[in-house]
């Protein structure tokens, strides 16, 4: 054994030498010093490593879906088709998808522009289980009224569950064991945002129509029936700002309260061609209603009744519920008055579709060939294209890199935004329809004109289509602009 070792253990002393796991000795047979450049160091802490392209996880063969017959045969939507050809999404089971990593970043940067919006009316965020019970929804009597819509399951106990599609139950069953609820402490909004479960009987569209998506549901608690309208109220002028920052049109239209009950409801639907609902806006003020609330061969508005009922197709991306006291009073949600008496609580619920609204916003914005995103959620808002290797201006590539680095360190808001585009070995066009098809807001080519006496660069605004050849202050005071979440 022991000549075995002493034939071994210098090859693995050898190889620890190679990987940098052991000390390397100098000539004088002491182990050389580490010497560590300060500015070395103070420059790792400053610039993080350049995003590129040929890295990100976006697999090539997500892009051709039409050579997948059975795919080719799901596309039902452009948004879907944009998604899955740029490699954003990848079908698992009908209804379900994997969100990959770009997706992923856009669906953060929607969250906290949610979170923002709804904390900035007094939500408090919260997560609740996505197993219920099926006792908590007998009580309800909504087990047998949501029928093979929801998921159902049983444990290894025989006990029933199901994967909540909503949460009115669980909520006012968890304010309801607070027993020291006090009407000072009202409103009490609360919400989460959470993966939702739908048995639908034929998923379609993509992330618009699923069996497994997320959602944004907050719930309300007031002392009375005129301050649950106020709360009602400021969410819905929340969800107003929330779309104007999207940059999305969206219209809010009186609707149907469904199975989720109570006594006023609106659906705040984008406009759309593709879109299953049907809605009647009059011309003349600002009614605007589902059909199911109105009988469809109505053309006079019931508002201003001068105006004509126009109908078109949108896609609901957000709905809101006054409850009134349909959940509170069963499960006995009840605060302590003034006078120190228990009064059952004033209820609403308040759903967003996060991926309805992402794939939603990519349907109406953009082109048959590229995705166009709302500017503030876009996965990254710079993508910078070098030379092709070997060409006659392959000396600006260090350009490209540096310009990178420069956007990082003199414009913060734009630090883990930039994408550098290393795939040099395509020319500049294929890389160009490349970053058309994913939708980054501006893309840079540093090319010829970035070797000139006075630099330029050729700036693209994917949005506008619009292109400007900038010099460098120009291009730093275009991408200053640019607002991040």
């Amino acid at each position: 054994m022991e000549p075995i070792l002493h034939q071994i253990w210098p090859k693995v002393i050898q190889r620890l030498h190679r990987t940098s796991l052991l000390p390397r000795r100098g000539h004088s047979g002491c182990a050389a010093e580490h010497v560590t450049d300060p500015a070395s160091t103070s420059s790792r802490h400053i610039h993080k490593p350049t995003l590129l392209v040929s890295r990100l996880y976006q697999p090539a063969n997500l892009r051709d879906v039409g050579a997948d017959t059975r795919l080719q045969g799901e596309m039902t939507c452009k948004s879907q088709r944009l998604m899955q050809q740029a490699g954003l999404i990848h079908p698992s089971n009908p209804g379900c998808y994997y969100y990959l990593p770009a997706t992923v970043r856009s669906m953060e940067k929607l969250v906290r522009i949610i979170d923002q919006e709804m904390q900035g009316i007094g939500g408090q965020k919260l997560d609740m289980p996505s197993l219920c019970s099926a006792d908590l929804w007998k009580t309800s009597e909504r087990w047998d009224l949501m029928g093979k819509e929801l998921l159902r399951l049983q444990d290894r106990h025989g006990a029933d569950y199901c994967l909540a599609p909503t949460h009115e139950e669980a909520v006012t069953t968890l304010v309801a064991h607070q027993t020291t609820l006090s009407y000072r402490q009202l409103p009490l909004l609360l919400y989460q945002i959470t993966r939702k479960f739908r048995d639908e009987p034929k998923p379609k569209f993509g992330l618009l129509r699923g069996r497994e998506f997320y959602m944004k549901d907050m719930y309300s608690f007031d002392a009375s029936e005129e301050a649950a309208y106020e709360t009602y109220e400021s969410v819905c002028q929340a969800y107003a700002r929330l779309f104007t920052r999207l940059g999305l049109h969206c219209v809010q239209v009186q609707a149907d309260t469904g199975n989720i009950g109570g006594k006023l409801s609106h659906e705040f639907q984008l406009p759309a061609d593709i879109g299953e609902d049907r809605l009647l806006i009059c011309g003349s003020c600002s009614f605007s209603a589902n059909v199911e609330t109105l009988s469809s061969d109505r053309t006079e508005c019931p508002q201003c009744e001068t105006g004509t009922l126009v109908e078109s197709k949108g896609i609901e991306v957000g709905h809101t519920f006054y409850l009134g006291k349909k959940y509170s009073h069963v499960f006995n949600a009840t605060f302590s008055n003034a006078q120190n008496k228990p009064c059952v609580a004033e209820m609403g619920c308040y759903g967003l579709g996060v991926t309805r609204i992402l794939a939603a916003a990519i349907e109406v914005m953009s082109t048959e060939d590229g995705i166009r995103w709302p500017g503030l959620i876009a996965p990254y808002q710079v993508c910078v294209l070098p030379p092709k290797k070997g060409s006659k201006v392959d000396e600006a590539s260090i350009l490209a890199e540096e310009l990178v680095h420069t956007l990082g360190e003199t414009l913060p808001r734009l630090r883990g935004e930039v994408v550098l585009d290393d795939r040099t070995h395509m020319t500049i066009g294929k890389r160009l329809k490349d970053a058309s098809r994913l939708g980054y807001p501006h893309v840079v080519v540093v090319g010829q004109g970035a070797l000139e006496e006075t630099p330029r660069y050729e700036a693209i605004c994917q949005q506008t289509g619009e292109t400007m050849f900038l010099s460098k202050d120009g291009l730093l005071d275009l991408l200053g602009r640019v607002e991040t979440v």
